[in-house]
């Protein structure tokens, strides 16, 4: 008789094709996030708040905070608990909204864009090492790939 404990793990051994597709993508996308957040860390900085620095710039510079927390995929309390450090380093500022004083905005400083312009040249160069195991055509089909994924 085969025990709970070997009937589960033949089960989560036993994948079906989309469900190894999932865990591998999340798998590989873990890795590649660990390359760029070891490069962070290694200045000194957090790659979470980054991230919301280049969300702003893909921006112009601006935004309400619930579509930055949107965006980056957390809820409106947690972006004011990001928000906050980044503030105190000068990197974004909070202003007023200028039609709606209930809201505020989000910008990114010149100190703000001074890091990205620092940092992010190598950063992507980094990234790029990793991603360069694949030629251009298997790029192409990848995005392909996953803006499908995206949209599904």
């Amino acid at each position: 008789m085969i025990s709970l404990n070997d009937d589960l793990q033949q089960y989560v051994l036993d994948l079906p094709l989309p469900t190894l597709a999932f865990f591998t993508l999340v798998e590989t996308t873990a890795k590649l996030v660990d390359v760029s957040e070891s490069y962070w860390k290694a200045q000194g900085l957090n790659g979470a708040r980054i991230r919301i620095l280049v969300e702003l710039m893909k921006e112009g510079g601006t935004m309400l905070p619930s579509k930055l927390a949107q965006q980056i995929g957390v809820t409106k309390p947690n972006i004011s608990l990001l928000l906050t450090p980044l503030e105190n380093e000068g990197l974004i500022r909070r202003d007023n909204h200028p039609r709606d004083g209930r809201k505020s905005v989000i910008s990114i400083t010149n100190e703000g864009q001074h890091l990205l312009i620092h940092n992010l040249p190598a950063n992507r160069q980094q990234v790029s090492a990793k991603m360069n195991v694949l030629n251009d055509e298997e790029l192409k089909q990848l995005l392909a790939l996953l803006r499908k994924l995206k949209e599904a």
